[in-house]
C-alpha cells in the first residue's frame, strides 16, 4: 500500500532483491594478466568465462559490484527478437546482414542455455516465444514485412494476429525458441565459475586510466596498475572517449514495475509494443500459484522530464490490463542504441591492435552481451566467426544507416549543451527548493545541483557533467542527477552511479 504521494512497490529490481550475492575484493596492488576485462555485466562476464575456457588469465576489474548495474536492472528477457530489427536489416545491411544478425543473436540465446546446463546453474531459464505486436490496425503491413525478413533470416517466425495478452492486438510478429531467464543467479554463478578456473574479479575497482600498447596498461582510481596484453572496455557506455563512440550512441532510460497475479493469468510468452511509449512484458517465478509480471515502458533520455509520473503512468497501465496485487517492485533500466541500430562489438577504434569494446546493445543487452562474449573471445583467440563484421565498431559510417540517428543525437546534445546554459536558472534560491528534492540554482555566479533531504540539510555539487560538461537534471523519482546528453548518472553527493563519467561531480559549499 502507499501514500497518494508515495510510488508504488519497492524501489528495487526483482533480481537485486532475490538474488544478493558474495562480495568481491577491491584491487589493492599492482598486477598482471593475460586479458583484463573492465566492466562485470552481461558483456564482461560473458567475455571472461569465455577466455578463461580458451585458456587465457583474466582479471575482471568492476565500479561498483558484479552484475549490479545495467544487468541487474534489466528486464531479462533473452531474444534475437529485438521488436522491428529484421525488415530493417534487410534494407540496410541486405538480406546477407540480416541473417547475420539473426544467426549470431539466437546462438547467444542457445550459448546461455548450454552454459546454464553445463554449470547446473538454477536462473529460472524457460523457453517461450517472444512476439512483438501493435494495436494500430494501420500497422499491419509493416509486421507482415518484419514477420517475412525473420522467417527469411533463419528464424522461427511468423505473423499472427492472436495472443495470449488479456486485450486485442492488430498484428504481431512471433518468434519462437526463445528463453527468458533470472541474470543475477546466472551471472553471478558465471563469476563464480571463473575465479574457481583461476580467473580473478575485483570490485569496488573503478578503472580510470587506460594505455594502449605491449602491453596494454589500465590505472584505477586509487593508483594501482593493471598490465595486460589486451584490454576488454564492457562498460555498458565506453568510460574512454578516444574512439569518439558517444557520438553514435544514444542513451535511454526505461522504467520498470512488477506486481504478482495468479499461475492461471500470466501470459505464456513475452511481448513488445511501440505503441505508448513502449510497453514491453513478461512473467518470472514468484510463489505458490502465482507469478511476478514486469512491464516494462515510458522510454525516455535520462535527465529529461518527470520519472515520478512516468513511473505512475506504466504502474496505471499494468493495472489496467492485468489483475495484478499490489505493485511489489519498480526499478529502471538504462540502456545505449548504436546510431545504426546494430551493436559494436570489436576493435575500440580503427588504431586499436589490444583494445576492444562492448557497447551500444540498444536494450538487448542480455543476448547481446552473451554475443559479445562470444565474439571477443573468438577474436582475441584466432577465430573470429563469420558474421564479426556485422558489428565491428570500426564500421564506415552510412548516411544511410546512420545519418538521420546521427543528426538527431548530435542536434539532442548540442541543444542540452548550449540551451540549458542559456537558462538564468531551475529555481531562484536553496530556498525555494522542497525538503526532499533537487534542483540546479546559481549560487555566486555558478550553477551548483542542490539536494535538500527531508530534514532541510542542502548537499550541493556542481552541476557540470565531468564527462563533457552538459548540465545535470534532477531525477526526482530516483533520487539521482543525470546528464541528458551522453545518461551519465550521480548520486547526490557526487558519487558516480552510472558512466561514462569517470569522476564524481565535484562539492560545493553555499
Amino acid at each position: 500500500m502507499t501514500t497518494p504521494d508515495a510510488l508504488p512497490g519497492t524501489a528495487e529490481s526483482y533480481w537485486m532483491d532475490t538474488a544478493p550475492g558474495p562480495r568481491w575484493p577491491r584491487l589493492e596492488a599492482d598486477t598482471t594478466a593475460d586479458v583484463v576485462v573492465i566492466g562485470a555485466g552481461m558483456a564482461g562476464l560473458s567475455t571472461a568465462w569465455e577466455l578463461i575456457r580458451a585458456g587465457r588469465n583474466v582479471a575482471v576489474l568492476e565500479a561498483d559490484r558484479v552484475a549490479a548495474g545495467v544487468s541487474g536492472y534489466t528486464t531479462a528477457k533473452l531474444t534475437a527478437a529485438h521488436s522491428l530489427v529484421y525488415e530493417r536489416l534487410r534494407r540496410t545491411r541486405g538480406k546477407e546482414g540480416a541473417r547475420a544478425y539473426a544467426r549470431s543473436q539466437q546462438g547467444a540465446v542457445e550459448q546461455v542455455a548450454a552454459v546454464a546446463a553445463e554449470l547446473g546453474i538454477d536462473c529460472d531459464i524457460e523457453r517461450s516465444s517472444a512476439l512483438t505486436f501493435t494495436t494500430d490496425p494501420h500497422q499491419r503491413a509493416m509486421f507482415e514485412a518484419e514477420a517475412e525478413a525473420a522467417a527469411e533470416a533463419g528464424l522461427d517466425a511468423d505473423f499472427v494476429t492472436g495472443t495470449d495478452l488479456p486485450f486485442p492486438v492488430s498484428a504481431a510478429v512471433r518468434v519462437g525458441n526463445q528463453a527468458r531467464f533470472h541474470p543475477r543467479k546466472y551471472l553471478l554463478a558465471l563469476a563464480d565459475d571463473i575465479t574457481a578456473r583461476g580467473g580473478v574479479i575485483h570490485e569496488r575497482t573503478r578503472v580510470t586510466g587506460l594505455t594502449e600498447g605491449s602491453p596494454c596498461k589500465v590505472t584505477t582510481e586509487q593508483g594501482v596498475t593493471v598490465s595486460a596484453a589486451d584490454v576488454v572496455v564492457a562498460t555498458h557506455y565506453p568510460v574512454f572517449d578516444r574512439a569518439l563512440h558517444f557520438a553514435r550512441l544514444s542513451p535511454r532510460r526505461e522504467l520498470v514495475v512488477a506486481a504478482p497475479l495468479p499461475a492461471s493469468e500470466a501470459p505464456e510468452h513475452m511481448y513488445i509494443t511501440d505503441d505508448m511509449g513502449k510497453r514491453s512484458v513478461r512473467t518470472a517465478p514468484f510463489d505458490e500459484g502465482r507469478r511476478l509480471l514486469i512491464v516494462t515502458g515510458e522510454s525516455f533520455t535520462p535527465g529529461t522530464g518527470d520519472s515520478r509520473e512516468r513511473f505512475l503512468r506504466l504502474d496505471g497501465w499494468m493495472h489496467e490490463h492485468f489483475r495484478v496485487g499490489a505493485t511489489a517492485y519498480r526499478w529502471a533500466a538504462q540502456d545505449n542504441e548504436a546510431s545504426d541500430g546494430v551493436p559494436l562489438v570489436g576493435p575500440f577504434h580503427p588504431g586499436a591492435r589490444h583494445v576492444y569494446v562492448a557497447t551500444g546493445f540498444g536494450g538487448w543487452g542480455m543476448s547481446g552481451g552473451a554475443m559479445a562474449g562470444q565474439l571477443l573471445a573468438a577474436e582475441l583467440t584466432g577465430a573470429e566467426p563469420e558474421w564479426a563484421s556485422l558489428y565491428d565498431p570500426r564500421r564506415l559510417w552510412s548516411t544511410v544507416r546512420e545519418g538521420s540517428a546521427l543528426l538527431q543525437q548530435q542536434a539532442d546534445v548540442a541543444r542540452h549543451f548550449v540551451g540549458d546554459r542559456l537558462k538564468s536558472t531551475h529555481v531562484d534560491s536553496v530556498t525555494d527548493i522542497a525538503p526532499g528534492s533537487g534542483a540546479v540554482v546559481r549560487v555566486e555566479g555558478r550553477r551548483c545541483a542542490v539536494y535538500r533531504d527531508e530534514e532541510g540539510t542542502a548537499h550541493a555539487v556542481s552541476a557540470r557533467c565531468t564527462h563533457l560538461g552538459c548540465l545535470v537534471a534532477f531525477n526526482q523519482a530516483e533520487t539521482a542527477w543525470e546528464c541528458p546528453c551522453h545518461g551519465s548518472r550521480f548520486g547526490i553527493d557526487g558519487e558516480v552511479l552510472h558512466g561514462p563519467a569517470l569522476r564524481p561531480l565535484p562539492p560545493r559549499s553555499i
